[in-house]
């Protein structure tokens, strides 16, 4: 062997643990969104434009609830509190739950649906495709996507319907933050 590939195998295998720390996609994604957590901000309704239950209202979102595996978003739309966004993370692989409540906190019928990422995504973009339960829960969701965006400026939500016309866009200004709101419906502090 070498001199010059000796070198250049004790080279690789001093930078080899540099490598295996770089973060994920996912982990970046995650932390990112974590580190708006305790912040709430205000957005609005991009698609579709002439929405009866969206469009026209207060919609603000807060980071409320933040730990190692999971990040609860409630989505407040003028003084209805009854939705919240739950992120789970498992390994790196994202989880996205819609937790849906009454005013009496107990659960609507239609509750935590959802879709896990298929793979690690971007550092800005996460895809999350209708699961199994979602499916049985939910027959026309099967082919629901829901994907979420994050950068220096703008949080989005976003929802389409692959095969039909149904698409949802909600875009949050992360770059001023507003007072917290109260808890969302049936939000019990841990």
């Amino acid at each position: 062997m070498t001199l010059k590939q000796q070198l250049y195998i004790i080279t690789f295998l001093f930078t080899l643990p540099l490598i295996a720390q770089e973060s994920s996609p996912s982990e970046v994604f995650w932390n990112t969104l974590k580190s708006h957590c305790g912040k709430a901000y205000e957005g609005s309704l991009a698609l579709p434009e002439e929405d009866e239950s969206f469009g026209g209202k207060k919609l603000v979102m807060h980071v409320r609830a933040c730990s190692d595996n999971e990040i609860k978003i409630p989505f407040y739309v003028g003084d209805d509190k009854s939705r919240t966004w739950v992120i789970n993370n498992d390994n790196g692989i994202l989880t996205l739950k819609h937790d849906h409540r009454h005013e009496d906190g107990t659960e609507d019928d239609v509750n935590f649906y959802g879709g896990t990422a298929s793979n690690a995504g971007k550092e800005d973009i996460q895809f999350f495709p209708a699961d199994v339960a979602t499916q049985k829960m939910i027959p026309g969701a099967a082919t629901n996507v829901w994907w979420i965006t994050i950068d220096d400026t703008t949080f989005t939500y976003n929802l389409r319907r692959l095969g039909t016309d149904r698409v949802f866009k909600v875009v949050m200004d992360i770059t001023k933050p507003i007072t917290e709101p109260e808890a969302p419906w049936g939000w019990i502090d841990k």
